[in-house]
């Protein structure tokens, strides 16, 4: 197990060594909350942009399902009449310059995984840069928007922000509740407190705190042909080989347990580079991945490798809210 995974494993589960880190965290904890301090007194290059900015970040290392949000955010605008872009830091992209445009043909190696999803799947004007404020400068003056959303960014504190969204893992939470490296936290709990909204993924319901956010397979997307099929189209205990390189495998191997099929999980690190060689498994099964990881392995996939379609669902609350909150934003466009 690598280093990154048992630090993981520590954060969610406990382990009695992670008191040597404490002095590292309470170090780590107070750059952050300096950064903040900087950022809520206007010190500092702070760029506010001209259109609203809503950002979709976490407090936590690893998977919370930012991506899906933004998906949805995306749709959800789009059908208000909103013309809708997005920024990213595009990690783990070796773009020719900076800020850099993502088209929906270029590879993730150049664009970033998640950036290139969201753009293949919804076609949206998206630039990244690791310094967000380059990006959404960059991207207004490519095109007339109405709204940015920012993808993660929630810590960058160089881009004024109208709209803060945190996303949460219902069921690890916070894990042990600290900071970076003792804990899984980005900046300290109570930061929570002056976020604009909290969404739990994986809660069924609206929770006292925060919203309800759920996953939902929608289908499944064959690599090769691109051809879609219900989920019906593995029958239940349908054996198949499960890749994920996402910040929580084990939600997606869950999913696929919860879909009554068999899976015999293969996890990978978050924007783990493939090749046909270490997908290579034995026995000879059907092999079924994240969205995530199935733009990164297209030009090399066998017939039988598909991926599983998933759609945000975020409770009723959250949309009323959201929409409310819109129209304050953007008044007279609703």
């Amino acid at each position: 197990m690598a280093l990154a995974d048992r630090l993981l494993t520590a954060w969610y589960a406990g382990h009695p060594a992670l008191h040597l880190l404490r002095p590292l965290a309470w170090l780590y904890r107070g750059v952050v909350q300096r950064k903040r301090r900087r950022f809520l007194a206007g010190e500092g290059a702070i760029y506010r942009a001209p259109a609203p900015v809503v950002v979709v970040g976490n407090i936590t290392v690893g998977g919370t399902g930012k991506t899906p949000l933004i998906l949805w955010l995306i749709e959800h605008c789009r059908q208000r009449g909103l013309r809708v872009g997005v920024v990213s830091r595009g990690y783990g992209a070796t773009p020719p310059q900076l800020p850099w445009r993502v088209g929906a043909d270029q590879s993730a190696a150049i664009a970033g995984d998640e950036p290139l999803l969201i753009v293949q799947r919804t076609g949206v004007p998206l630039m990244i840069d690791p310094d967000r404020s380059q990006a959404v400068r960059a991207l207004l003056a490519a095109e007339t928007l109405d709204l940015i959303l920012c993808d993660d960014g929630l810590q960058h504190y160089r881009l004024a922000r109208d709209l803060e969204l945190v996303l949460i893992d219902a069921a690890r939470g916070l894990g042990n509740g600290r900071c970076l490296p003792a804990g899984p936290l980005r900046e300290p709990v109570e930061r929570l407190r002056s976020v604009d909204a909290l969404l739990y993924n994986g809660a069924d319901d609206d929770v006292t705190l925060g919203y309800g956010f759920q996953l939902r397979p929608t289908a499944l997307v064959n690599l090769a042909s691109a051809q879609r099929q219900p989920l019906s189209y593995f029958a239940p205990g349908q054996q198949l080989h499960a890749v994920a390189g996402i910040g929580n495998p084990q939600r997606f191997f869950n999913t696929l347990e919860a879909l009554n099929w068999r899976p015999i999980p293969h996890p990978f690190a978050d924007h783990a580079q493939y090749s046909a060689q270490a997908l290579a498994f034995s026995p000879s099964l059907p092999l079924l991945m994240t969205e995530k990881d199935a733009v990164k392995c297209r030009t090399f996939a066998a017939a039988d490798w598909w991926y599983l379609a998933v759609d945000a669902a975020p409770s009723v609350a959250f949309v009323t809210w959201f929409d409310a909150q819109l129209a304050r934003l953007l008044p007279g466009r609703l």
